[in-house]
C-alpha cells in the first residue's frame, strides 16, 4: 500500500507532509474539508492537479484529522494505492430519490459488484439524511458485507454539507466505496464514553428520526427545561447533551444527536431513527472518559488483526469535538498509541459515525462516538 497526504491550511498553500517524488498511479483519494473551503471553485481541479487520475471523493467536515493533529477551516488529502486488491466507487443523490434513505442506500449498493466485495466505507451528504434508513438500504442486499464511514459535517452551522465523486461536491450526495481482494486485512471499531443521568423516559410518540413526545409530554418542551439558559442556543448546544436510546431489539443503546428542531411541532429531528416505545436518557461526558473512550475503540480495532494497520480513517463525532475543545488532539493521540505510529492516519469530524456495535455484526448509525477503519494489505 502507498498513501501520501497533503493539507492545506486557511488561506496557506498545499502542503505535502512529506518529500514525495513518486507520482501515484490511479490512487483512491479522500479529501475531507471545511465547506467553506471546498465550495472555492478552484478546490477540486488543484486536487485533480495533484492526482490527475485518482478517484476523488470530497467530503465537509465538522474538523478534520491528519496524522495526530486535529484542524478546523482546512483541508486533507489521503490518497492511497491498493498494490494487491481494488476498490470500486458508486454515487447517487438523495434528492433524486425525494429524499428517501432507505431508497437511495438499496440504489447505490445495487450498483456495487458483489463478487469478491469484502468491506463498503460510506461518506454520506450529512444535514438531511436519517441514517439509520441509510444502512437499512445499504444492507438490504449484501447481508454479509460490512460498512463503516460517516455523514459529513457543516461544523457547528448545521446549514448544508457537501460531497463530491470526480466533480466538485454538492449538496444531496452519497458516495460509496468497495473494497476487494483477499489480501486486504480491514478491522474496524467503535466507542463512545458519555454517561447517561438524569430521568428515564419513554419515546410515546415518533416517526422515524422525528421525536414527538416523551412520556406524553411534547419531547422539546422536555429537553429545553433540561437544558435551562442553554436552550437558546439549539440545535448546537443539544451535541453536549445527546440521548441514549434503548429500543426493544437491540441489546445495546444508542446514542442519538439532535441535528435540527421544528419549533412549530414541538419536535426534535435527530440524525437516526428513534423507535416509540424506546426508553430514553439524556447523556454528557467529561473529556477523560471521551479520551478514554477513542483508546477503547482503538484497542477493539486492534483485536483479531493479522498485520498491523497501514492505514486508519477516523470518523469522530462534532459532539466529542466541543467537548474536548482544546484537548480534542488527545483522543486521536490515544488511538495513533494504539493502532501505533507506522499507521497513516486521516479522517474528520461528522454529523453521525457508521460502524458495527462489534466484529461480524450489522452496521449501526452511531452519534458522540469514535470511529475507526483500519486496512492493510
Amino acid at each position: 500500500m502507498k498513501i501520501q497526504q497533503f493539507e492545506r491550511l486557511k488561506n496557506k498553500q498545499w502542503n505535502a507532509l512529506k518529500d514525495y517524488s513518486e507520482k501515484l498511479v490511479k490512487p483512491l483519494v479522500l479529501v475531507f474539508g471545511n465547506r467553506y473551503q471546498l465550495e472555492r471553485s478552484d478546490v477540486y481541479e488543484e486536487v485533480k492537479e495533484l492526482f490527475p487520475d485518482g478517484a476523488i471523493i470530497l467530503g465537509s467536515t465538522a474538523g478534520e484529522i491528519i496524522g495526530e493533529r486535529v484542524y478546523e477551516e482546512s483541508i486533507i488529502v489521503t490518497a492511497i494505492v491498493f498494490e494487491k486488491s481494488r476498490f470500486e466507487i458508486r454515487r447517487d443523490n438523495i434528492l433524486n430519490h425525494e429524499k428517501n434513505a432507505l431508497s437511495v442506500g438499496a440504489s447505490l449498493i445495487e450498483q456495487m459488484p458483489k463478487e469478491g466485495l469484502k468491506h463498503v466505507f460510506v461518506v454520506s451528504e450529512g444535514s438531511f439524511v436519517n441514517g439509520s434508513a441509510l444502512i437499512e438500504g445499504l444492507e438490504s442486499k449484501y447481508k454479509n458485507i460490512i460498512f463503516t464511514g460517516g455523514l459529513c459535517g457543516d461544523d457547528t452551522r448545521f446549514e448544508k454539507t457537501l460531497v463530491g465523486y470526480n466533480e466538485p461536491p454538492k449538496e444531496g450526495e452519497i458516495v460509496i466505496v468497495g473494497f476487494y481482494g483477499d489480501s486486504l486485512d480491514i478491522s474496524y471499531a467503535q466507542y463512545g464514553g458519555w454517561n447517561s443521568f438524569g430521568p428515564q423516559r419513554i419515546i410515546t410518540k415518533s416517526d422515524n428520526n422525528v421525536l414527538y413526545e416523551l412520556d406524553g409530554q411534547p419531547a422539546l418542551d422536555l429537553y429545553k427545561k433540561y437544558l435551562g439558559d442553554k436552550a437558546s442556543e439549539l440545535p448546537q448546544s443539544a451535541l453536549l447533551y445527546p440521548l441514549s436510546v434503548k429500543s426493544k431489539d437491540r441489546t445495546e443503546p444508542i446514542v442519538r444527536t439532535v441535528l435540527s428542531i421544528d419549533e412549530e411541532a414541538n419536535a426534535m429531528i435527530l440524525a437516526g431513527d428513534v423507535p416509540e416505545g424506546s426508553i430514553v436518557q439524556l447523556m454528557m461526558a467529561n473529556i477523560d472518559n471521551i479520551a478514554d473512550g477513542a483508546s477503547k475503540a482503538a484497542d477493539r480495532g486492534m483485536e483479531n488483526r493479522t498485520s498491523k494497520p497501514e492505514l486508519a480513517i477516523l470518523v469522530s463525532c462534532i459532539g466529542r469535538k466541543l467537548v474536548m475543545d482544546q484537548r480534542v488532539e488527545e483522543e486521536v493521540e490515544e488511538v495513533i498509541e494504539s493502532i501505533g505510529k507506522q499507521a497513516v492516519v486521516g479522517g474528520f469530524y461528522s454529523y453521525g459515525e457508521l460502524a458495527p456495535f462489534r466484529s461480524g455484526e450489522t452496521c449501526e448509525l452511531h452519534n458522540q462516538t469514535m470511529t475507526l477503519t483500519l486496512f492493510s494489505e
